[in-house]
C-alpha cells in the first residue's frame, strides 16, 4: 500500500489546459474515485499517474519517491481500461500471466499466482481457463479477467478508467459491489475515474469532484453529497433543477416568485433544488413556515420504476420532482425543508 501525491500538476493539448495545478493526496490503502462530466480532466490526471502522458508542470509521488519522471512499467501501477484491452488470441490463462511472464517470473508460481487472483475475483469454472478466449466470455466475465490481470503482478497502485461503463445496468451494479470487496479484502492503494455519481458515492471512500482541469471538491461520498460547497458541485451531485434567482431584503426571488430568505447570499443567486428533495402538495393546503414553497403547473408525469418523475412548470422554467406515486396534471405547490433549498452567489 502506498500514498499517491499530485502536486500542482498542469497539462497542455495545444492551448487547451486539460489541468489547471492540480493537487491532490490519495490516501494508502484506500479506494477513490475522481468524478466529473466528460472533459473536465479526469482521465488526463489518471493517466498523468499512470505515466501516460507527461505532465507540463508539477511532480506526481509514490510514498516519498519521485516518479514523475519514470516510465510507466517503473511505476509500480495496474491500469483497468474501460474496452477491457484482453488478447484475443490468448487464452483466459495467457491473459492474465502476460505481465508475470513479462517479469520473468518462475513457471509455477505465475500458476499458483494467476489460479488465486482468478478465484478471488469469481471467474467462475477455473478448470477450462487454459482453453477459452475472451468472446467465449460475457463483458462481465471478460472485465473480471482484465481485473485480474491487473491484481496478479501485485502493483503498489490500481487505475481504472471507467471500468464498467460498457456493461448493462445489472452487471454493473453486481460488479460495483465485487470491485469494493476486492479492493478492500487486497487493501490495494485504488483510484477509480468515473463520470456516474452512483458509481463513485457506491465505491469511494473519498470522492473527488472535477471540472474544466480543476479539483472542486473532495471529501466522503456523505459529505460531497450533503455539503456541496458550490453551485455546480450541487448541481452534478444529485437530478437537480438550477434555477436563477436573486435576494434582496430577506427574500429571494424565483420565477417571479418571492420566498423568505435569511442566509448570507445577496445579489443575483443560483439556487439549486434536488428533485428527490422536493414534495408536491395541492396549492389550497396551508403553508408550512419551516419550508420553501412555489407554486406551478404540473405538465407531465413519467413513470421510472423506483419512482415518478413530475415535470412542473413555473413560471418560464420547468422543475422536476420526484415522487412515489403519480399526480394529475393541474395547479400544484412546490415544497421544499428550508434547510434542503442551496443558495450560491454569482460572481
Amino acid at each position: 500500500m502506498v500514498e499517491v501525491r499530485v502536486e500542482n500538476v498542469r497539462k497542455m493539448y495545444g492551448k487547451v489546459e486539460a489541468l489547471k495545478g492540480a493537487s491532490l493526496n490519495f490516501k494508502s490503502g484506500a479506494m477513490t474515485a475522481i468524478l466529473g462530466p466528460s472533459g473536465c480532466g479526469k482521465t488526463t490526471l489518471l493517466r498523468s499517474i499512470a505515466g501516460f502522458i507527461q505532465i507540463d508542470e508539477g511532480r506526481v509521488l509514490f510514498g516519498n519517491d519521485d516518479v514523475t519522471e519514470l516510465p510507466p512499467q517503473h511505476r509500480g501501477t495496474a491500469m483497468v481500461f474501460q474496452n477491457y484491452a484482453l488478447w484475443p488470441h490468448m487464452t483466459i490463462f495467457g491473459n492474465v500471466s502476460y505481465g508475470l511472464r513479462l517479469q520473468k517470473v518462475p513457471e509455477a508460481e505465475i500458476r499458483r499466482r494467476v489460479l488465486k487472483v482468478l478465484e478471488l475475483v469469481e471467474i467462475g469454472n477455473l478448470s477450462d481457463v487454459e482453453t477459452r478466449k475472451p468472446a467465449a466470455l460475457s463483458g462481465g466475465q471478460q472485465q473480471r479477467v482484465a481485473l485480474a490481470r491487473a491484481l496478479v503482478v501485485e502493483p503498489k497502485v490500481l487505475l481504472m478508467d471507467e471500468p464498467l461503463s460498457n456493461l448493462d445496468a445489472k452487471v454493473r451494479q453486481r460488479l460495483r459491489a465485487e470491485l469494493r470487496r476486492l479492493q478492500k479484502q487486497v487493501g490495494i492503494t485504488a483510484i477509480y475515474v468515473t463520470h456516474d455519481q452512483e458509481e463513485a458515492l457506491a465505491l469511494a471512500d473519498t470522492v473527488v469532484l472535477m471540472n474544466q482541469g480543476q479539483i472542486i471538491q473532495t471529501g466522503t461520498p456523505q459529505d460531497i453529497y450533503l455539503k456541496p460547497g458550490t453551485a455546480f458541485a450541487a448541481e452534478f451531485l444529485g437530478v437537480s433543477n438550477q434555477l436563477e434567482g436573486e435576494v434582496a431584503d430577506g427574500k429571494l426571488t424565483i420565477a417571479g416568485q418571492t420566498v423568505s430568505y435569511a442566509g448570507p447570499v445577496r445579489g443575483k443567486a443560483v439556487v439549486i433544488m434536488r428533485a428527490s428533495d422536493i414534495q408536491i402538495e395541492d396549492p389550497a393546503a396551508t403553508p408550512r413556515p419551516e419550508t420553501m414553497a412555489l407554486t406551478g403547473i404540473l405538465e407531465e408525469s413519467l413513470f421510472l420504476g423506483a419512482h415518478y418523475r413530475q415535470y412542473i412548470r413555473v413560471g418560464r422554467i420547468v422543475v422536476m420532482a420526484d415522487s412515489a406515486d403519480p399526480r394529475p396534471t393541474g395547479a400544484v405547490r412546490l415544497v421544499l425543508p428550508s434547510e434542503k433549498v442551496q443558495v450560491y452567489g454569482q460572481p
